[in-house]
């Protein structure tokens, strides 16, 4: 039965629970306001079966976000409660949206905490060198790292059921792949938790994927294996041989959806672009896969009268679309950007096959529930958050009445159709950079701000030359007349990485951001939905959350001092926003995770170089002042023995002392002290310096989830 049916009618009077129980002076004053809210309803009840999703995400965003037991519960008991309300205020729309919408925010909530359990599995507590035999799950080749990650199948007790490691290249033997048994001897380590407050949360991911360590290793008598993933690779291989070593990494990432190929600086200008999305193999890739399918499935068979007479071509071209997309999804791994985009290009070939309307909302909201149901985690990836957000935005511009009016169909000449069409894709660039600025900042930290302008270039030029010529050129390979058509590719890719580059190199072409308030990014998240999922000018409401999400984001403080969970690296954050790392030689992880913290776009400095700091090859002292108070930092960067008197004096001389080792306990600084055993309880931290000084810590951000250890 649709809950969205059934209007309200005069001979189908209104008689809910609640008005046999209360006395009709108790409901007067209410009474009104319940009317205008069921007449909204009534208003808008071809939208509320997207909120039924939205409410589903809600509640598996709850389970993320609310720290323990007592949160996930209390969440599921307000899920309960809007369903008591709903049945309690009977058959009416009010009535049925409280009960639809408690019952998706309880089962949101209740699947994803039963999900955390089913994939719990053993994991390691500490690191540990291992030799042990496997069998090869997955191979990933990482070309640009020089390596390959394999995620192993342990056949050795008490091991984790799944680990992955990384293995240098020149060690794999040939043929690597699916189902191949490997004997090796592996340093591995519990899988890394998130290294400081607001980060990517990898332990989070391993966690779901059943991933109970990592590490890398030397491969001893590998056995060849098999299957999609030695195919991929194969392919990828050929691809990169074609190419020059930047076009070969691109053109890798369009045809198998690995990334590893393609080096760190052209992924950071792909990035800084705002183009980053066209490497992941989503949408965009699998619309080009299955639109080249159907059209070239269409016109072939139209050559033949009698089949165009006895057959719905366009049916059968559909077919070969949701073939190819299917194929395309296997291919390139199955990574859940894929899956979801494949699951909505079978879901508009179906529309198309029942001459409904293919795109929509409730086509979106479907995909999305599907993607849920069976991978309810996705929800906090950023892929899935953005790639649904612009979808969801585009088709929502595009509903709009002024919008549909302004590019709808019309006679008229082909400069003024083109123009239209020139105003259409400026307008959907514009509307989906502002719809994943958001996203970009809460996750990365950083978004590109001339990404509609690069785009608008980037975008069919992939879809109509690069990914068109790459496949020609595969096909070609068959007979060994490839070479044209390689070269021809190469030359776009040239141009869309020299685009790249010059936007992302561009002065003002990113904005940074320090980790956002998850209230603020949940008050634009709502804002969004208000916006695309209502009609009418009630819609308009939604710019007023968003605005005030914009302004909690905006007004997020730089933290003052960053260290992460082990306590060696630390990240002293100037004046001028500019960080200074207390190891010079911190790898190039470490060094972009604290100038993305710290909202700064650029390389950290050297805070022995600093006139405020005065550093020794044991230790660093550095004085800051923060809103007019001065703090005494104190950091020990060695493992030599210090001399007990002279390491007590100094931290009684310190307001904060760090330390990747344990201090001794008359070691006590006059605020805080972060030695190896308060940073195994707190994990990375955050610290804000001034009037009311705070921290920050990982262990408040990942709270009692499963995955915190």
């Amino acid at each position: 039965m649709d809950w969205t049916s059934a209007p309200i009618t005069e001979d189908a009077p209104l008689e809910p629970a609640h008005r046999r129980f209360l006395s009709p002076r108790i409901l007067a004053p209410f009474s009104a306001v319940f009317e205008c809210i069921e007449a909204f309803l009534e208003e808008q009840r071809a939208q509320l079966p997207l909120w039924f999703t939205a409410a589903f995400a809600t509640g598996i965003a709850a389970w993320l976000w609310l720290p323990d037991r007592i949160g996930w519960s209390a969440a599921i008991l307000l899920g309960l409660g809007m369903t008591a309300g709903g049945v309690t205020l009977g058959a009416g729309r009010t009535g049925r949206a409280l009960l639809f919408g408690g019952l998706a925010m309880v089962a949101g909530c209740g699947l994803i905490w039963w999900r955390s359990e089913l994939v719990a599995a053993t994991r390691l507590d500490r690191p540990q060198v291992v030799a042990f035999e496997a069998r090869v799950d997955k191979v990933e080749a990482r070309a640009a790292k020089g390596d390959v990650r394999l995620t192993l199948v342990p056949e050795a007790p008490g091991m984790p059921p799944l680990v992955r490691v990384s293995v240098p290249e020149e060690d794999v033997a040939s043929g690597l792949g699916d189902g191949a048994k490997v004997r090796l001897k592996a340093r591995l380590q519990p899988p890394p938790p998130m290294a400081l407050p607001g980060s990517h949360d990898f332990a989070r991911d391993l966690w779901f994927a059943g991933i109970g360590g990592v590490g890398r290793v030397e491969v001893i008598e590998p056995a060849p294996g098999g299957g999609l993933d030695a195919l991929r690779d194969r392919l990828g291989r050929h691809i990169r041989e074609q190419l020059p070593e930047g076009a070969g990494g691109i053109a890798t990432a369009l045809a198998t959806g690995d990334q590893a190929a393609v080096s760190e600086e052209d992924a950071g200008a792909m990035r800084r672009s705002g183009l980053a999305h066209l490497l992941s193999v989503s949408g965009l890739h699998i619309a080009a896969v299955v639109g080249a399918a159907m059209l070239l499935t269409l016109k072939l068979l139209a050559l033949s009268e009698r089949l165009a007479l006895r057959f719905n071509l366009v049916l059968v071209a559909a077919g070969a679309g949701a073939l190819a997309g299917v194929g395309y999804t296997l291919l390139t791994g199955m990574q859940v950007p894929t899956v979801r985009s494949c699951i909505a290009a079978l879901l508009v070939l179906g529309g198309i096959a029942l001459g409904r309307d293919a795109i929509s909302l409730r086509l979106v909201a479907v995909g999305a529930l599907v993607v849920l149901l069976v991978r309810p985690e996705a929800l906090a990836g950023a892929s899935f958050q953005m790639s649904f957000a612009a979808v969801t935005s585009i088709i929502a511009l595009h509903h709009w009445e002024p919008v549909r009016r302004l590019l709808g169909p019309r006679e008229e000449s082909w400069a003024a159709r083109m123009l239209r069409g020139i105003v259409g894709l400026l307008l959907t660039g514009l509307v989906v950079e502002i719809a994943l600025i958001p996203f970009a900042l809460y996750h990365f930290h950083r978004a590109g701000l001339y990404g509609v302008a690069a785009n608008l270039i980037a975008i069919p030029l992939t879809t109509f030359v690069i990914m068109p010529l790459e496949a020609l050129a595969l096909m070609f390979d068959l007979v060994g007349l490839g070479a044209p058509l390689w070269t021809a590719a190469g030359w776009s890719i040239e141009a869309m990485l020299h685009l790249a580059h010059r936007v992302g190199e561009a002065e003002g072409a990113v904005a940074m951001l320090p980790t956002m308030p998850r209230w603020a990014f949940a008050l634009m998240i709502c804002g969004g939905l208000w916006l695309c999922l209502w009609s009418g000018r009630v819609r308009r409401w939604g710019l007023v959350l968003f605005a005030a999400g914009v302004l909690g984001a905006a007004t997020a403080p730089v933290p003052s001092l960053l260290v992460t969970g082990d306590g060696q690296h630390l990240a002293l954050v100037r004046d001028d926003g500019v960080p200074v790392l207390l190891r010079s030689r911190s790898g190039d992880f470490v060094r972009d995770l604290m100038s993305e913290a710290s909202a700064y776009d650029g390389d950290p400095l050297a805070l022995e170089e600093q006139h405020f700091a005065r550093c020794s090859r044991d230790a660093c002292v550095a004085d800051l002042v923060e809103k007019g108070r001065a703090w005494r930092l104190l950091a020990i960067r060695s493992r030599n023995r210090i001399d007990w008197t002279d390491l007590t004096r100094a931290c009684a001389d310190a307001d904060i002392v760090v330390a990747d080792r344990r201090l001794p306990r008359a070691c006590t600084p006059r605020w805080l002290k972060l030695d190896r055993e308060a940073l195994e309880r707190s994990g990375g931290m955050a610290i804000y310096l001034g009037e009311r000084p705070r921290v920050a810590t990982v262990a408040g951000r990942v709270a009692a989830h499963p995955w915190a250890g």
